[in-house]
């Protein structure tokens, strides 16, 4: 933001307008140890000088570490090509323009997008991508709402809790009732994750029915590199599907910026949050893009607003597109088949612990450790590695319990030199 600078006359006006004396009485509200402390701003260093003071802060950043972590972000490998197209200047903007007279390439980039995302899903309409993979499911849950007319939602045990914290977050303040199981009866949608957040896979298809004879959605979270390998949510008769994107060609970026996905059959498109990009013709027969689906309250009355989503994330759903074309099918099977044959052999190496997985898994696994999982972590970091999360602190199983993932990234020599150190630390 750009610094304004103003005159005492002119501050003493604004604090007129705003109905206060004095910039103390404006801050009031605002306690005490939640205030400035100093305002010394140190003097001003060249460019040369402020370069190396980036480097060595930059450097603190254990940026290097083996990553054996998931939990919805995965170390996934990102072809030069993505970095390369979408830091070309039309595409990378902090605005993303959708007026189809000046924004032609942007439009069909979004309308590319949402076709992936179908027929990855399955499913017959994707929205032009929302946040992240947490207020996807808020905003899933939000649309089984409208479309049902219920107020209860029921979180399968497979959700992971980030998501299911997330959820309770943005519904504090609204009329919801959000419940664990999987019974439907009464309610407006179950939601479930596949693979869980555990990393077993199950088959939800039956679930599905039992939802729908109850008059209830099927939401799923999905993580979207398994579905080279596994059924899509329209196999399994998902109403919407949602993911976090970020494992199709965003960084992991120390916590984001990341994209939402969020797809539904037909029958539901009208109740669908953000919005949707559409090929159509000119008045002269030539192709051109449009948005076709603005439901939001930006650009409809508030009340008849599917949601107060103002954003997209147009540039992470650009990368997550164009690393979906370079893979292609084959490609995303053969990724997926290394994601699932690498964490087969870890988990072979890995027979000091205790597999806690009852049913098959994709690439994440958790397992309790003979020792303190967070104490466990802190010393792999040493060796070179990050070993994974600590369940227990999501109250997702003991102190000793940690979840791994696998990727295609992921060399024999690091798996056998993690299984190794996972020992050693371990068991001493």
């Amino acid at each position: 933001m750009t610094w304004v600078p103003t005159t005492a006359d002119e501050r003493k006006e604004m604090l007129d307008a705003i109905g206060v004396n004095s910039i103390d009485e404006l801050f009031a509200a605002i306690t005490p140890e939640l205030r400035a402390k100093s305002w010394n701003v140190p003097e001003g260093l060249s460019e040369m000088a402020v370069r190396d003071l980036m480097a060595g802060m930059a450097a603190k950043n254990a940026s290097s570490l083996v990553c054996f972590a998931g939990g919805g972000a995965y170390d996934h490998f990102i072809p030069a090509a993505v970095d390369a197209l979408t830091s070309r200047s039309e595409f990378y903007t902090a605005y993303t323009p959708y007026q189809p007279e000046c924004s032609q390439g942007t439009l069909q980039s979004i309308y590319e997008y949402q076709s992936a995302i179908c027929r990855l899903t399955g499913l017959d309409f994707a929205n032009a991508s929302l946040y992240d993979g947490g207020t996807a499911v808020f905003e899933a849950a939000t649309m089984s709402i409208r479309v049902t007319g219920r107020r209860r939602i029921m979180c399968h045990r497979s959700l992971s809790p980030i998501y299911r914290r997330m959820l309770e977050t943005h519904a504090a303040h609204l009329d919801v009732e959000i419940l664990t199981g999987d019974d439907p009866t009464g309610a407006a949608c179950v939601i479930v994750q596949n693979p869980s957040f555990l990393g077993s896979v199950e088959n939800f298809t039956n679930l599905s029915q039992r939802c729908h004879d109850a008059g209830a959605l099927l939401v799923m979270s999905f993580y979207p590199v398994s579905l080279g390998l596994l059924k899509t949510p329209a196999e399994m008769g998902v109403d919407i599907a949602v993911a976090e994107g970020q494992p199709f060609g965003v960084p992991l970026g120390f916590g984001g910026p990341w994209l939402g996905i969020l797809a539904t059959r037909k029958e539901h498109v009208r109740k669908m949050p953000g919005r949707i990009a559409a090929m159509t013709e000119d008045a002269q027969g030539r192709r051109g893009f449009v948005l076709t689906l603005q439901a939001r309250e930006q650009h409809i009355r508030r009340e008849k607003a599917m949601s107060n989503i103002c954003s997209n994330e147009a540039l992470c759903a650009l990368r997550a597109l164009i690393h979906l074309c370079l893979l292609g099918k084959e490609g995303l099977q053969e990724v997926a088949r290394h994601c699932h044959a690498k964490a087969e052999y870890l988990k072979k190496k890995l027979k000091f612990t205790t597999l806690l997985n009852k049913a098959p898994t994709f690439n994440e696994f958790a397992v309790r450790l003979p020792r303190n999982a967070e104490e466990v972590v802190q010393a792999m970091a040493a060796k070179g590695f990050m070993a994974g999360i600590p369940l227990r602190p999501l109250g997702e199983g003991d102190a000793g319990d940690l979840l791994i993932a696998v990727t295609e990234r992921r060399t024999r020599q690091q798996l056998d030199a993690f299984a190794e150190a996972l020992e050693e630390v371990s068991c001493r």
